[in-house]
């Protein structure tokens, strides 16, 4: 296991860090220039509860001095042979103060893997990732890493909807929802398709998990779990 850091997502291509949508990330040449000649894979962070900061230097086409906060977390080493471990082993002669390869951690029991969770969450971070450090690489989602999170759950009203893109073109994308202390959100995910063909009707209550609340006092990754019932 190993913590679920909250930052940018970043794929090494050997040359240059890729975003997971495809874009280049513009990267201080400094930053980049001792990196591996191969692929890796980790995550863009600076410290906890510091997304908004981290996604605004990241983002920026004209890479500031701000970089000097990032560093690069890898977890994974793509298309190379063996276990986790001897991954990630690729990796060791090009540590720095930039580069670093984020600890991984045996798995005692499940208590002692929930018990280090709410550990790290009292800390402020995000969650978990457990994996299997057996299994080779793989290049897609995969029952072999799993996250592990605790959720916060609550009620919201809807208010309307966004049209369904891609395979969920002619159903609802998302529901526009409000919170009673007046802020606005949109939950996309957790819908069956029915429910995106039938969606809960304007005026109604839904019940959502979600992680936290932004700095803007949104819900951040909410997931739609069932339509209140009228009591």
């Amino acid at each position: 296991m190993s913590e679920k850091l909250d930052g940018i997502r970043a794929y090494w291509d050997g040359k240059k860090l890729i975003s997971r949508g495809g874009k280049v990330i513009h990267t201080p040449r400094w930053f980049t220039k001792d990196f591996p000649p191969f692929e890796i894979d980790g995550e863009l962070w600076s410290k906890r509860k510091d997304f908004e900061n981290i996604s605004s230097i990241v983002r920026d086409k004209e890479p500031t001095k701000e970089w000097h906060q990032i560093k690069y977390n890898i977890f994974e080493v793509p298309h190379a042979e063996g276990g986790l471990f001897a991954r990630l082993a690729k990796v060791k002669p090009y540590r720095s103060e930039r580069l670093k390869i984020i600890v991984q951690i045996p798995i005692k029991s499940k208590k002692s893997m929930i018990t280090y969770l709410h550990k790290l969450e009292k800390k402020g971070a995000e969650g978990l990732v457990v994996r299997d450090p057996l299994a080779p690489y793989i290049d897609k989602r995969t029952s072999k890493a799993l996250k592990v999170k605790s959720f916060l759950d609550d009620e919201c009203k809807v208010i309307g909807y966004t049209k369904g893109k891609g395979k969920y073109l002619g159903m609802m994308g998302a529901l526009k929802c409000t919170l009673p202390s007046g802020v606005v959100f949109k939950i996309g995910s957790g819908f069956r398709d029915a429910e995106r063909k039938n969606p809960p009707p304007i005026g109604s209550f839904v019940t959502f998990k979600y992680k936290e609340l932004t700095k803007y006092k949104k819900p951040r990754f909410p997931v739609f779990l069932r339509v209140r019932e009228v009591k």
